[in-house]
């Protein structure tokens, strides 16, 4: 169960991860990014990020890619939010295929 602190500071991380991609998400033409879930650990070390990207082809690399690069996301975010939190979590980006779930059950109810 995740306390109120956890749950405070997911959707600080998440407010602030969704408006650094919207700013970077100029250099990506076609490609809509939303971040759809963050979990923190209890201590605050590691927070799981779920992205859900349309088109879905382009998922998997563009995953690989934000995994690449989350230590150049974790310093912007702690810029953002140096006066809110001390320590800044370590950043894991995961692909949130819920929507493609969502189709495939839509397909096999028509």
């Amino acid at each position: 169960m995740e306390s109120t602190r956890q749950s405070k500071i997911s959707r600080l991380i998440q407010k602030e991860l969704s408006e650094i991609f919207l700013l970077e998400a100029k250099s990506m033409p076609g490609v809509i990014l939303t971040v759809s879930a963050v979990r923190v650990t209890p201590d605050l070390s590691i927070a799981y990020v779920h992205l859900s990207i349309f088109p879905s082809e382009k998922g998997k690399d563009m995953i690989n890619g934000i995994n690449e690069n989350a230590k150049t996301v974790r310093y912007d975010l702690g810029k953002r939010l140096r006066h809110q939190l001390r320590i800044i979590p370590e950043l894991k980006f995961f692909l949130d295929e819920s929507l493609d779930y969502f189709e495939k059950i839509d397909e096999l109810l028509k």
